[in-house]
């Protein structure tokens, strides 16, 4: 299948819920939703001939300079399928005020760690994850050092 064809998919089925799509080195890249990430997700994972059984890669960025409704934090899913060998990018934009996204860890364990990488160095919050505390600095820190504002040389 090639990534036209997912990326037709995935519009079919989730049309309201895309915000955009670009290919960047034979990749498709799909921008969603946050309200129906599950939901897409699931599909990605359960529909014959996609398939995508294994997340690669989960990743927070920050872009303070986005417009407000493209949101300022994202969340980026890297999926992979190993019965398919095909690969595909689901980005969620994610407001400054409320950067808040259900997490995925009940369709890949693998997002476990992953978004607690992302709630530690952004402040990426996961719902409905089952232990979403800090993973890389101490509990009791108070800051996300991956944000933009955060200086280079730490407080």
């Amino acid at each position: 299948m090639t990534q036209e064809e997912i990326v037709k998919k995935i519009e079919e089925n989730f049309e309201e819920q895309i915000t955009g799509v670009y290919y960047f080195a034979g990749q498709g890249n799909v921008s969603v939703k946050a309200k129906k990430i599950l939901d897409i997700c699931k599909f990605l994972r359960d529909e014959p001939g996609l398939e995508f059984d294994y997340l690669a890669d989960l990743a927070g960025a920050d872009y303070p300079d986005r417009p407000y409704e493209e949101g300022r934090f994202e969340v980026v899913y890297n999926l992979y399928s190993t019965k398919r060998n095909h690969r595909i990018r689901i980005k969620v934009g994610l407001p400054e005020d409320n950067p808040v996204v259900e997490s995925v860890v009940g369709l890949w364990v693998t997002a476990d760690w992953h978004e607690r990488e992302a709630f530690d160095l952004y402040g990426i919050k996961f719902n409905n994850h089952p232990n979403l505390k800090r993973i890389l600095m101490p509990d009791d820190y108070q800051w996300h050092p991956l944000r933009k504002e955060f200086p280079v040389q730490g407080y």
